[in-house]
This record gives C-alpha cells, structure tokens and sequence, in this order.
C-alpha cells in the first residue's frame, strides 16, 4: 500500500478535479492505477494550481516559458491548447508569446513554438 492512498481524502479530490478542469478546460476522463493520477490531482492541481496569490493564466504563462525553454513540446501542445480553450488566451496573446520567447528560447524554438500556436488557431477556426 502506497503512502498517497493513506493522505488521500474525498475533499482534496474533489478540489483538484475541479482544478484540473479549470485549468485543462475539460474533464478528466478515466482513473490510472498507481499513484501518479492521485498525487497529480491532491497535490499539483488541489494544492497548487488553486492557490490564488497568482492567477491560473499568469501560471500558465510561466508554465508555457518553461516548457518552451526546455522544449517540452507535448506538454507546450496541452497547454496552449487549453489556454484558448479556457479563454486565458486569446489567439493574438498566443502570437505575442511566440514573438516574446523566440527572443529568450532561440529561433529553433521559437519556429516550433511558432508552428504549434498556427496550427491550433487554425484548427480552432476550422471548427
């Protein structure tokens, strides 16, 4: 038995459910087994993401830049496509951004970034 499912509780679930859908801008489907889904949602997003001395937009682009500048790009992929989903961002933010880091994270990265955020708005606009 793992240490997680003793300091698991109904309440802190329930808040970072809530959490992970304001923030992913969706609903979490499905349960893994193992520890990493319950630690994810009872920590990162009950305990974290839901602090509000900053927002979750404000998080999100600090996530994005970290991400960017380790070239993380499935997890840049999620996060920008939540951002327009959940309204944090609007489609000019999204170029601003690109425009921004490309300056801190290099060209190559900064082209990838680039590709991502067209490739989103113009499936968004598809749909």
């Amino acid at each position: 038995m793992s240490n997680h499912a003793n300091n698991s509780s109904p309440d802190r679930r329930a808040r970072g459910l809530e959490a992970m859908k304001r923030v992913n801008g969706r609903d979490h489907v499905g349960d893994d087994p193992g520890d990493f889904l319950g630690m994810t949602v009872e920590h990162l997003f009950a305990e974290v993401w839901s602090r509000d001395v900053i927002t979750v937009r404000d998080r999100r682009l600090l996530l994005l830049g970290l991400l960017v500048g380790q070239g993380l790009d499935d997890e840049i992929e999620l996060q920008l496509d939540a951002a327009l989903r959940t309204g944090d961002l609007t489609p000019a933010e999204l170029r601003e951004i690109v425009v921004f880091l490309t300056h801190y994270a290099g060209w190559p990265r900064g082209s990838r970034l680039n590709s991502q955020v067209e490739e989103l708005i113009a499936r968004v606009l598809r749909s």
